[in-house]
């Protein structure tokens, strides 16, 4: 199974489903635009108690369902807010790394490859409902952002970089590009575009940080002290992704 670290930390390809699953719940995007943005090239398949069916089955489904919204959840050990609490789910979703939150089902990325996406389709029983994630404004997620990214940046400097990633300081000091396509909805807000652009390239930074260099010898003293000093940023970059993938107009 491919490393879906990046991906994970950057609400793909879950997130992406989510925001246009709910766009189009609300009327706000066509069915058509709503699947190709959310498959792209790639056939995805979604694993059930009944076997195995496209995505567009299921995103069809999701009004018969009375669902209206879906949610974004990027767990992690120790905090598996917003989802719903069914025996064993937590551990699986923490070990996929991000779920697809409805009122009646959990859909969880199981794997991916450059050709197919597989989906682990999950019913939530009537009344077991899920706790929303908590979202800030989009202002403050972009303050805080960069408060994480200046201390991390400190902290890391101080460190013996050189034993891993000497380039890291210098990715975390230049974010201020211009904003790309994420892959969300034509209405969604330009300053949620903005946060998630800097998010993702964020979490591509934090893959390579916490990785070891070819031929380093890293300590463990000097690994915990490189995830403590990182960990701080992990928790903004997930709390501002899953809040832009989660935004509704006003």
């Amino acid at each position: 199974m491919p490393d879906l670290r990046t991906r994970r930390a950057a609400g793909d390809p879950a997130g992406r489903l989510a925001a246009w699953a709910t766009a189009w719940l609300g009327g706000r995007a066509p069915y058509d635009d709503a699947l190709e943005a959310v498959t792209g090239e790639r056939a995805h398949v979604v694993q059930d108690a009944g076997g195995a069916r496209p995505l567009g089955e299921v995103l069809t489904s999701l009004r018969g369902r009375g669902e209206r919204r879906l949610r974004l959840v990027l767990p992690v050990p120790g905090d598996v807010h917003g989802l719903p609490p069914l025996p064993g789910l937590a551990a699986t979703a923490v070990e996929a790394g991000q779920a697809v939150v409805g009122d009646t089902l959990v859909l969880l990325p199981a794997s991916a490859t450059s050709e197919t996406v597989l989906w682990t389709l999950v019913e939530v029983p009537s009344g077991c409902l899920a706790p929303p994630p908590v979202e800030g404004t989009l202002r403050s997620l972009s303050g805080r952002l960069d408060l994480a990214v200046g201390d991390a940046a400190r902290t890391l400097a101080g460190l013996d970089l050189a034993r891993w990633h000497p380039e890291v300081p210098a990715l975390l000091t230049g974010l201020s590009g211009r904003a790309e396509d994420p892959g969300l909805p034509p209405d969604t807000d330009p300053v949620a575009v903005a946060v998630l652009t800097r998010a993702r390239r964020l979490a591509t930074v934090l893959d390579l940080a916490l990785a070891d260099a070819p031929g380093a010898a890293v300590t463990a003293g000097q690994m915990a002290a490189r995830e403590d000093a990182l960990r701080p940023l992990g928790d903004a970059v997930r709390e501002a992704t899953t809040a832009v993938w989660n935004w509704l107009p006003r």
